[in-house]
């Protein structure tokens, strides 16, 4: 199996896995991995035209102040709301890990069908947030502070939206019975195209650029929403707003 030799590397570091402690280093450690190349992009598109281009909205910048603050906000987060109910998780439902890897193919249907979900349920939840006003108040306005994003942005917002939105990725692979390492790789890749959508770039090699037909609406999808919060708000796809009539496009 091409995912066992993986699976074992992993199972023998199996203390750092079953850890209370792991999902939340995991969690912070692959937000701030996938910011990374977006902030040095931010670095050099103050200094060159060539990134500069690439930007969905050039004539705003990114400034350590606004950084700092996203910083702040999400290690505040992860240190007060996330890491406790955490920690109250792995005491109640501590992790089993099974010896065998899953196959490739069914690892990579999982993690699509979880994706697919995970659209379906925040598309959903941000559309009930947009349209109850007490709920964007309250709740949600915290994340639409900027109207330009970056990739730092992704979770600048209240405890309640990073509990949420985090409660329906930690539970879908759950609902599905995926395998361990199905479950790291959705987190990964949902991880990173959550960035991705906040990151300001549309660059070539984007996966909105990658997907056809415009199935799929990335970061100039999101940063449009940001624009004009009354459309697009499923945060990858674009066949729930399609088919609620809230898709804008630039064409549009």
């Amino acid at each position: 199996m091409l995912l066992q030799p993986l699976w074992t590397f992993l199972l023998g570091h199996s203390s750092l896995l079953c850890s209370p402690f792991f999902p939340v280093i995991f969690s912070l450690s692959a937000y701030l991995c996938c910011c990374l190349p977006f902030l040095l992009l931010d670095l050099l598109s103050s200094r060159w035209a060539l990134p500069r281009s690439y930007k969905l909205q050039p004539q705003s910048s990114v400034s350590w102040a606004s950084v700092r603050s996203c910083l702040a906000l999400t290690l505040y987060n992860h240190l007060m709301f996330i890491l406790p109910l955490t920690l109250i998780h792995g005491y109640l439902r501590p992790i089993q890990l099974t010896p065998q890897a899953p196959a490739l193919p069914h690892l990579l249907a999982q993690v699509l069908v979880c994706l697919l979900l995970f659209d379906f349920q925040s598309f959903i939840w941000h559309l009930l947030h947009h349209r109850v006003p007490w709920l964007y108040c309250t709740f949600h306005k915290v994340h639409h502070t900027n109207t330009s994003p970056s990739a730092l942005t992704t979770e600048h917002s209240g405890a309640w939206e990073m509990l949420s939105l985090g409660f329906f990725a930690s539970t879908t692979p759950v609902l599905l019975g995926c395998h361990p390492l199905t479950e790291l790789a959705f987190f990964l890749l949902n991880m990173w195209l959550s960035v991705e959508d906040h990151c300001g770039y549309d660059l070539p090699w984007a996966t909105h650029h990658l997907v056809p037909l415009g199935l799929y609406g990335g970061a100039r999808h999101h940063d449009l929403h940001h624009l004009k919060s009354k459309y697009n708000y499923a945060p990858y796809f674009t066949h729930w707003d399609w088919l609620a009539g809230t898709l804008y496009t630039q064409q549009d």
